[in-house]
């Protein structure tokens, strides 16, 4: 099926190919209603072309909804490169995966997402103005998943006075889902504010790294942790994590995490609700990456840019009080806010273009 025929409402979608590098990748613009596009760049070994696109997809347009309700002047977008990172990641590759970006003309801006880091955007940075997510050396915040985790923590307190209220987890139960890139700073926040937790991952150097630095944690195998008697669930790997199967067994009265695309079908945010859990919608609690990189744009201050992720938590608290007011499930309340930024608040031409 094409992009036209999927009706996903994107402005454009363009492929790149470079035989002689092995590069192939897909840049999916969603929205500039609200500024240039901003979106990380995902390094994967897909089974298939088709499985890409649906990614790229899905990952652009939550993208654009999460600058909006961050209230950046950025629209969405996202990147994928085709391959495994581990065997095909070269200079050649990312240098003339950089010229695909410069490409397109400031219409939209990379940054680090899964399979890329900040020496990566170094590199693509060589060949194109338009990168963020890059290394202090070069200008740039670093890491990106510090705030990554502080925003999703924030929003974890938003969802904690929601649910019990008060705007802490001293004393929940927290199970967090991949303890990787952000899922074990989540980790720190969460213990420093006297949650227990339990983790789980398939990286077992990931799992062992937490453990080195938090022995109190405890460990399960991946597939059990979801059936876990805990009071919050926090899915901080690959999307898709809130699926029939994992509601069926699932006792968190709260979800609240880092991964992207945490709903594996429309539908389950209905599901989520009826049965008195309480969903922060991935997009809002996991945009502090995205604003640690939008303010490299205009020159990093990372004090500016973590009292930006601290509004979070209120973003959050705004989300669930539409939703109860409007009698919708959060998700469905996110995409309300989301929407009505980028109807009023957008530019009168519908496409964003670089500046002459």
């Amino acid at each position: 099926m094409g992009v036209f025929d999927r009706g996903t409402g994107h402005e454009q979608v363009t492929y790149f190919a470079d035989p002689s590098s092995g590069l192939r990748a897909i840049i999916a613009i969603y929205s500039t209603a609200l500024g240039p596009a901003l979106g990380g760049t995902r390094f994967y070994p897909y089974k298939s072309e088709e499985d890409a696109l649906a990614d790229v997809l899905n990952l652009s347009k939550a993208m654009a909804y999460k600058a909006a309700c961050a209230g950046l002047d950025l629209g969405g977008g996202k990147a994928v490169i085709i391959g495994d990172p581990a065997t095909d990641k070269t200079e050649e590759l990312l240098r003339a995966y950089g010229r695909a970006v410069e490409s397109l003309g400031g219409r939209y801006y990379t940054a680090c997402d899964v399979g890329t880091y900040v020496e990566d955007m170094d590199v693509i940075a060589r060949e194109s103005s338009y990168v963020t997510g890059r290394s202090p050396a070069h200008g740039g915040a670093g890491d990106s998943s510090i705030l990554t985790a502080y925003g999703v923590f924030q929003g974890m307190r938003a969802a904690a006075e929601f649910a019990w209220g008060s705007p802490s987890l001293r004393g929940k139960r927290v199970g967090v889902a991949g303890v990787g890139k952000v899922g074990h700073h989540l980790v720190q926040h969460l213990l420093e504010d006297g949650a227990s937790v339990v983790v789980a991952d398939v990286n077992q150097d990931a799992v062992d790294r937490v453990r080195v630095l938090h022995p109190e944690v405890d460990v399960v195998d991946v597939d059990a942790l979801v059936g876990q008697p805990m009071d919050v669930y926090a899915p901080c790997a690959l999307g898709g994590a809130l699926s029939d199967e994992t509601l069926e067994v699932l006792q968190a009265r709260v979800v609240c995490g880092a991964a992207n695309n945490q709903l594996a079908h429309p539908g389950v945010e209905k599901v989520l609700q009826e049965r008195g859990v309480l969903y922060a919608p991935d997009y809002v609690v996991n945009s502090g990456g995205l604003i640690q990189v939008a303010d490299e744009i205009e020159g990093f201050s990372e004090a500016r840019a973590r009292a930006k992720a601290t509004e979070i938590f209120d973003t959050t608290r705004r989300v669930f009080a539409l939703a109860a007011a409007e009698g919708v499930p959060p998700a469905v309340a996110a995409d309300r806010l989301a929407e009505r930024r980028m109807s009023e608040v957008g530019r009168l031409r519908r496409f964003w273009l670089p500046q002459r």
